[in-house]
């Protein structure tokens, strides 16, 4: 007999997911905005993931899915709008402050803005790299990610008691072709995004990119899987659910992949540092 499903760690799971995904793009907000460029990213990796989160979204309201799977898919839907949105922006700002400044009497400082100018800090110039802690940074991911678990455990207890009184009855799932096929072509763009990144990053050596866009992805994904399973292993329910799991289950290996960049990175940064000192 297959498991029926535990409800309440079903919502429990969905609700540490939903904490993570709502999180999971301020880093990288916040990275473009404080270096005021969003060139650490793949235009093409946020524009699949955007098709991908419509389609996911699509699919979604036609087979009548958890409401943490619909509320996810809004949520990454103008989150990758914004991202999208700041990329472009900050080109657009440069080409102004560059045309303008081309336009200087001052040699020195149009030259700073010119075709060549790098479009991240510190790109293009051979500089020795700033010696990071390994330790530190890994200290702050589990810190940061601890909170975050915290938070979708009070949303969780919070909803718990809301609805303590009256209990909600789980959505009738439907295994409908459209929902379906938007659901495989939403799984293929979220996999296919993450080339183009993991692309970009053998040249940019991931700066400009946040780690933790990727940390909570990892983290929003597993726990989202987890959800889907805690509520039923039903056959039926496993089938309705079939893209959303293999999406999401299949890119937290390529993200995975990507964090392995940074921390190789910036591995090769520190030994970039300790052999200049050495030499000094």
């Amino acid at each position: 007999m297959a498991f029926e499903g535990n409800q309440e760690l079903s919502n429990f799971l969905g609700w540490v997911s939903i904490a993570c995904w709502l999180v999971v793009y301020s880093p990288q907000i916040l990275e473009n905005y404080q270096a005021q460029s969003g060139e650490g990213l793949s235009v093409s990796f946020i524009a699949i993931w955007l098709i991908g989160d419509l389609c996911n979204l699509s699919g979604a309201l036609l087979a009548n899915l958890i409401p943490t799977i619909i509320i996810l898919g809004t949520y990454y839907s103008a989150c990758d709008t914004i991202l999208l949105i700041q990329i472009y922006y900050y080109r657009w700002k440069r080409a102004r402050r560059s045309a303008t400044l081309l336009l200087s009497d001052e040699p020195a400082e149009s030259a700073l803005y010119d075709e060549a100018s790098p479009l991240l800090p510190g790109e293009g110039r051979a500089e020795i790299p700033t010696k990071k802690s390994m330790s530190k940074e890994t200290l702050k991911f589990a810190s940061a990610l601890l909170f975050v678990f915290g938070v979708g455990v009070v949303a969780w207890a919070v909803d718990r008691h809301v609805h303590r009184d009256s209990p909600r009855s789980k959505p009738e799932e439907v295994i409908e072709w459209r929902s379906q096929v938007l659901g495989w072509i939403s799984a293929a763009l979220f996999l296919g995004a993450r080339v183009p990144q993991i692309v970009k990053n053998l040249s940019t050596r991931c700066e400009g990119l946040s780690p933790f866009l990727f940390v909570y992805s990892i983290s929003g994904n597993t726990t989202y899987v987890l959800s889907i399973l805690a509520a039923s292993l039903n056959i039926k329910h496993l089938a309705a659910n079939a893209p959303w799991i293999a999406g999401s289950a299949l890119t937290v290996f390529l993200d995975l992949f990507v964090l392995y960049q940074f921390f190789h990175y910036r591995l090769e940064d520190n030994r970039r540092a300790d052999a200049a000192e050495r030499s000094e």
